[in-house]
């Protein structure tokens, strides 16, 4: 387990936060927590799409994955999902995010593998930015999702490629 300090910039009176491996027992609160973060995030996606991919997570995504999970006073609050040195999904339960918890489960990640990459919707520019902030740069965008829908897809890693800047972007990555 990791044990993020109560100086680490989570919310006030925070009495820490744990990072642990997911267990079965997760399962129902982290697909609940996918759920409501992708439709927050997500909005240009449709909704049967959405419903379809909940029980993908569920079914595979979940107990197949390298997923490690926050939890916040004994509760599932966030989870990172790993493929070797790919993260397939970082979530966090929108009732508690912009508390440092998704930052703290790239640490985590980050401190495991030494190079993390992901794909990132541009229209979701605030996980962009989220990313930049946290040390990863784009290196190469795509113009359709895996459903083939007209939804750009932005690569972004860390340690950014050679020569280029830390906050380096592709030219207009959200155009």
């Amino acid at each position: 387990m990791y044990c993020v300090p109560e100086s680490s910039g989570i919310a006030a009176g925070e009495t820490g936060l744990v990072i642990r491996p997911f267990t079965a027992d997760d399962n129902a609160r982290l697909t609940a927590i996918w759920y409501a973060a992708s439709r927050l995030s997500h909005p240009f996606l449709p909704d049967d799409l959405l419903l379809r991919q909940r029980r993908e997570i569920s079914e595979k995504y979940l107990p197949d994955t390298e997923t490690w999970v926050a939890v916040r006073n004994g509760d599932p609050v966030g989870f990172i999902g790993l493929i070797d040195q790919f993260i397939g999904g970082l979530f966090v339960s929108p009732d508690v995010q912009s508390l440092g918890i998704g930052g703290r489960l790239l640490d985590h990640a980050f401190a495991l593998k030494s190079k993390l990459a992901l794909e990132v919707y541009a229209a979701n520019t605030r996980a962009v930015a989220f990313y930049r902030r946290h040390g990863f740069c784009g290196v190469r965008r795509r113009e359709t999702d895996d459903n083939g829908l007209p939804h750009p897809l932005i690569l972004m890693q860390k340690p950014c490629p050679a020569g280029q800047r830390r906050f380096g972007e592709l030219q207009n990555p959200t155009r």
